[in-house]
């Protein structure tokens, strides 16, 4: 149909600034107005010009040009080529908040065929994981620590685990194709309907997807803004970063979340990675004893990513795993066990500190604000998450968030009952 992909575009879509339509119908993303013109099939024979970019794929390039020739007329077995995973780096020379990877993986055989950039951008990218490293996995619930990270019930809001899982034998969300994001779909759903207990519940896709045959047209509008207003739902692809990564090829199509009755379990399928599996409680508006369960939230996240995976295996599937790169997802950042353990915490005489950011990074954790990488904190509020994801177990990283969340507050109170001094001694210890 014209007027849906993959020959057209969505309705939806059609109501999108121009930009953005660019990247949402059938072919890679270009757009003269975003400057994002690298082709998106094959490499051209000459390296882009990497003058006054700042990612890691060109750091790793300019260092060493010749990476860039040996690799250009590569493909995986699947037909993915090196413009495929570089694309994104080249349109998007840097962001004003992070430095970007600038690589993506358009197949589970992308980390071996283009290795000799993979590899390097990796270990800038973690700050030392070289190609021989291991990637440790631990999901056993019971070394969880015990620590009440807010134990007046004053300042945290929400805890949250979440993480990405790719289906073996599927092309990644960069390059899959419009056939086969659907099958996956179907796959994903069917594994995750046959969860029960307090994991049942059901499957909403985007409001217009026409790739579910129980819900044609996908949710209503109202589902859609309900869950996007508790942040329980990702937004059409507005970043050129995404668009030029071909993670918006056929939007809304075969894209939806899953969520359990209880809506503290939350799947999200073929965005960024094919799965993304997010556990949560609490709420935005006030502290709650529930908001604070950091360990009823893992254990939560763990029965769900084995419920999945049970299921999948049956089905004949699996997830996508090494023992170097642990858990295999479309972006090298998110290598190595994919896990962001958060808290929403409200800190607002601690973070008017200068070095705020710096003291987390001290203690293995990174600051966001309430709406993402891309924003500040609101009212005091932060997103306060591990920093790390490769290169240690699941239960050591949300073990991190653990402690340092719990320390924060402490130092917060302290602030609040005019203990700076204290609060002064123990940041110095660092």
């Amino acid at each position: 149909m014209a007027d849906y992909p993959p020959l057209g575009l969505s309705e939806g879509v059609r109501g999108l600034p121009g930009w953005i339509q660019c990247g949402c119908g059938d072919t890679p993303y270009y757009c003269e107005e975003k400057k994002a013109t690298f082709p998106g099939d094959r490499c051209p024979d000459a390296m882009p010009d990497f003058t006054g970019y700042g990612n890691f794929m060109s750091d790793v390039l300019t260092a060493d040009p010749e990476i860039y020739n040996r690799l250009k007329e590569r493909t995986t077995s699947s037909g993915v080529t090196l413009a495929m995973c570089m694309k994104t780096g080249v349109d998007n020379p840097g962001h004003p908040h992070i430095k970007t990877v600038g690589l993506v993986a358009g197949d589970e055989e992308s980390f071996d065929t283009f290795k000799e950039l993979f590899d390097p951008v990796i270990d800038l990218r973690h700050g030392g994981y070289g190609p021989g490293a291991t990637q440790p996995t631990n999901l056993d619930i019971s070394q969880i620590s015990n620590t009440d990270i807010d134990p007046l019930g004053k300042y945290v809001l929400t805890t949250r685990v979440r993480t990405g899982r790719s289906v073996r034998g599927f092309k990644m969300p960069p390059a899959i194709s419009f056939e086969d994001r659907r099958r996956l779909e179907a796959v994903a759903v069917k594994a995750l309907l046959k969860m029960g207990g307090d994991l049942k519940g059901d499957y909403y896709p985007l409001h217009g997807s026409r790739s579910y045959a129980p819900k044609p047209g996908g949710m209503p509008m109202e589902k859609e803004e309900e869950l996007r207003s508790c942040g329980n739902l990702f937004q059409e692809p507005d970043s050129t970063l995404l668009l030029a990564s071909g993670m918006g090829r056929h939007w809304p199509d075969a894209r939806g979340i899953f969520h359990n009755n209880a809506k503290n379990l939350f799947v999200w399928v073929n965005e960024e990675d094919h799965l993304r599996i997010v556990s949560m409680q609490g709420t935005r508006a006030h502290p709650t004893f529930e908001g604070k369960q950091i360990k009823d939230v893992f254990a939560r996240f763990i029965r769900a990513c084995d419920e999945v995976q049970k299921v999948l295996r049956d089905e004949g599937y699996d997830f996508m795993h090494s023992a170097h790169l642990g858990w295999i997802l479309t972006c090298p950042s998110n290598l190595g066990t994919g896990l962001r353990a958060g808290t929403m915490v409200t800190l607002p005489l601690l973070a008017t500190r200068a070095d705020f950011k710096a003291i987390c990074g001290k203690m293995g954790l990174q600051v966001r604000g309430t709406g993402g990488v891309d924003s500040e904190g609101s009212g005091g509020t932060f997103d306060i998450s591990n920093a790390d994801r490769i290169g240690k177990g699941e239960v050591e990283l949300c073990n991190t968030l653990i402690e340092g969340a719990a320390k924060l507050v402490k130092w917060e109170t302290w602030l609040s009952e005019g203990k700076a001094e204290d609060v002064e001694k123990e940041i110095a210890a660092l």
